[in-house]
């Protein structure tokens, strides 16, 4: 089995936990701020993950953690499964596909949006909009430049690309005209 189906697999099991009980919130916490623990100290992270030391010492180094850590008990059960079951280092991958899932249970979809200039806020809360009713979902707008564009923006949404920039209509135009088609 594929790590990608390994992690999206947990993330489901950790969500559907957070949703009986209610707590889906506090998982995305908790199971960011460890992730962000382990990536702030990379020592941490090979003293759990690396096959080469003993599974009791590093299990025992994760529980030394968990301890002091102050997670929810479900949170400290799942990282522990996740020792247990050799799945550890999948953490982050898991991490991603909670957050995915935890957005989608409050109807929340993050779009990237990359223009060539700096947008007002005013013009990013029309995008916004836009494709808040596009979506039927709250939209989470995470925004970059990129001069190569020329003019235009390129908005991403899961796999949906909208792409109004200046450079894909020149090399569209270009590829028109490489095959004869009037422009």
């Amino acid at each position: 089995m594929r790590s990608s189906a390994i992690a999206r697999r947990y993330a489901k099991a950790l969500i559907l936990i957070g949703k009986e009980d209610g707590n889906s919130e506090k998982y995305r916490e908790e199971i960011n701020e460890f992730v962000a623990l382990m990536e702030r100290d990379k020592r941490l992270e090979n003293a759990i993950c690396n096959p080469l030391y003993i599974a009791q010492k590093r299990r025992n180094v994760l529980k030394a953690i968990l301890d002091k850590a102050n997670l929810s008990r479900a949170m400290t059960s799942f990282l522990l499964l996740l020792f247990d079951k050799g799945r550890i280092s999948f953490l982050r991958d898991i991490c991603k596909n909670y957050n995915k899932l935890a957005d989608e249970l409050k109807g929340i979809v993050r779009a990237n949006l990359v223009s060539a200039t700096g947008l007002s806020d005013e013009t990013l809360e029309q995008i916004r909009a836009s494709l808040s009713k596009m979506t039927g979902k709250q939209v989470l707008l995470e925004t970059q430049q990129d001069p190569d564009l020329i003019g235009g923006i390129v908005t991403k949404i899961g796999d949906l690309v909208l792409d109004g920039s200046i450079r894909t209509q020149l090399q569209n135009m270009r590829e028109s005209l490489k095959r004869g088609e009037r422009v």
